[in-house]
């Protein structure tokens, strides 16, 4: 994939913009992952009171969403750049190399711990014990961390669209499976309840969920940090603008709101459901949860088909988050190229993933990786939409010939030092940082680009902006082109086989579900082990077949589209 194709250095072409499907498939697939598991099961050894639970997800998801719909999506549809680009736009290219090597470093440990993940799962298959300290205890899970690895790596690779597939075809089942299995084990916990015989209501369910699940243990932490804590785990990607690499392939800013599938299925739903199944399997096991790998907790669940939904969970994150890694470090030197650089990024991350710390320790990683990125974010936003307001110049340090905005670099490393501060000291809990931080950051940098010249104006600043306009001016028309051409263009029917295959997917998605339901009325687990592997390869195969038949049709209307049109141009 060249890097023309994937515009890592100029803003996506108005023909390469992706459909609301390509994000709902993708924001679902990437947060309906693996560490789902691992945040699920560590919720439940917290001593985080159920109502807390069930309440503090629902704000901070809420705020995730918010800030990734009316922040990171508006940018990256505005300018069209990967986070990189555009960072090196505002603050040069000395900065960015700062940046993006810290960046590719911390995307490398994250995905590291999605493939470990996954290695889990697999571990199952050749008896292999759980890996559960800092270290791999056992050199087989080496060599299948190592297996693992490569096929993520070989996916990242790809590119963009074909990881927004991927995650397209993978979501449906996997929001299924975190379902059926809190469905399977709910009756393990039930019986293991004093007090409660069975789940008629909903108060039911929460007497059981407060005695079994998320016991209260007066630990300190309550509902705001779980709150904080749903609102900052993916800070780097909507606060920190990580995600304006996957964005900026949007048609409509709007498309950022499709984050809530991530949030209120992956990270509300899945974690609440991994809770349940976290509990339940340690009630089989007879042990405890922190005891526990992911591959441990879904194949207690789910048998043959937990490992392989672990499997698929820990790729559909890992796959997006090495392909934001080799970004990061190919805008070091672009002359690299983002192919070799995914390929070598790939390698360190899976070497990394040999090490099991790297999920053990996911809770506290992801909120410090957060708060990393997110001085970086308020220079974005404030350079985006607050210069322009207060009569700052965008761009001013380009303008001055700078190849450093050190009003950039002194404003992200003051914010880190104050954050540490903050929470060394003990004054605030590192999920509270956050907003104090990132207005810090915001009055910081606004002061000293000030007195650096953001205040001046530059003659190439409306030559640059007139060609800006003229850019956004192509872009407005071909999408209203495609947006009337879409309501009036006649589409052809689906030929019977690909309709047939469609069915067919929904169908086993539909009795999954059921065997599911059946067996948590029945209390057989053995009935979810021994017959769901069946309607699942069915709707791997099925949905596959359907997806890229339709694919091929959409790819030959469109060539015949641009046909039509260049003939119409001719004349």
């Amino acid at each position: 994939m060249s890097t023309a194709e994937e515009f890592e250095t100029q803003p996506v072409s108005p023909n390469k913009l992706q459909s609301a499907n390509t994000f709902a498939g993708s924001y679902a697939g990437e947060h309906v992952a693996g560490t789902e598991f691992v945040i699920g099961a560590l919720f439940v050894s917290w001593g985080v009171g159920a109502s807390d639970i069930l309440l503090g997800l629902l704000l901070g998801n809420l705020l995730a969403v918010l800030t990734w719909g009316l922040i990171t999506a508006p940018i990256a549809t505005d300018t069209r750049l990967t986070l990189y680009a555009y960072l090196e736009k505002i603050a040069g290219p000395g900065t960015i190399k700062l940046y993006s090597v810290i960046n590719g470093i911390l995307f490398c440990v994250l995905a590291g711990a999605m493939i470990t993940v996954s290695a889990s799962a697999v571990r199952v298959l050749f008896d292999i014990p759980p890996q559960v300290d800092w270290y791999p205890t056992d050199f087989r899970f080496v060599l299948v961390a190592l297996g693992v690895g490569a096929v993520v790596v070989f996916m990242a690779v790809k590119g963009f669209k074909k990881l927004a597939a991927f995650a397209e075809i993978c979501a449906p089942w996997m929001i299924l499976m975190f379902v059926v299995g809190a469905f399977v084990l709910l009756p393990t916990i039930v019986t293991a309840t004093q007090g409660v015989n069975s789940i008629s209501s909903f108060g039911d369910f929460l007497y059981i969920a407060s005695e079994s699940i998320w016991v209260d243990t007066d630990s300190g932490i309550g509902f705001w940090h779980v709150a904080a804590f749903a609102w900052v785990a993916n800070l780097a990607m909507h606060g920190g603008m990580g995600d304006m690499t996957l964005l900026r392939f949007a048609r409509y800013s709007r498309y950022g709101y499709f984050s809530a599938l991530g949030m209120f299925i992956g990270h509300y739903l899945a974690w609440v459901c991994a809770g349940i199944m976290g509990a339940g399997a340690a009630i089989l096991l007879n042990t405890t949860i922190v005891a526990l790998d992911p591959g441990s907790v879904a194949f207690q669940a789910l048998g043959t088909c937990g490992i392989i939904a672990v499997i698929i969970a820990g790729w559909t994150t890992s796959n997006p988050t090495i392909y934001r890694a080799g970004l990061a470090f190919s805008s070091v030197n672009h002359k690299w190229g983002r192919t070799k650089v995914t390929v070598v990024v790939g390698i360190v991350t899976t070497i990394i993933a040999c090490f099991p710390f790297v999920f053990s320790q996911l809770l506290g990683f992801v909120g410090i990786m957060g708060l990393m990125m997110a001085p970086v974010g308020a220079v974005i936003v404030a350079e985006h939409w607050l210069f322009p307001r207060i009569g700052f110049t965008r761009y001013w340090s380009k303008y001055k010939g700078n190849t450093t905005n050190y009003a950039a670099i002194i404003t992200w490393l003051s914010s880190l030092a104050v954050s540490y501060i903050l929470e060394t000291s003990g004054t605030l809990h590192l999920f509270f940082i956050l907003i104090p931080i990132w207005i810090f950051a915001t009055l910081l940098y606004c002061g000293l680009a000030y007195a650096m010249g953001a205040k001046k104006i530059y003659p190439e600043q409306q030559v640059a902006e007139k060609a800006e306009a003229q850019r956004k001016a192509i872009e407005f028309a071909y999408l209203q082109d495609f947006e009337s051409n879409k309501g009036t263009q006649q589409k052809e029917s689906l030929p019977a086989m690909i309709r047939t295959a469609s069915i067919v997917s929904y169908l086993s998605l539909i009795l999954c579900a059921i065997l599911g339901v059946v067996s948590y009325l029945t209390e057989d687990i053995e009935l979810v082990r021994s017959w769901l592997l069946l309607p699942t390869l069915i709707y791997f195969v099925t949905a596959t077949y359907a997806y890229l038949q339709k694919v091929k049709i959409g790819e030959a209307l469109q060539s015949s589209d641009e046909i039509d049109k260049e003939l119409a141009v001719s004349k």
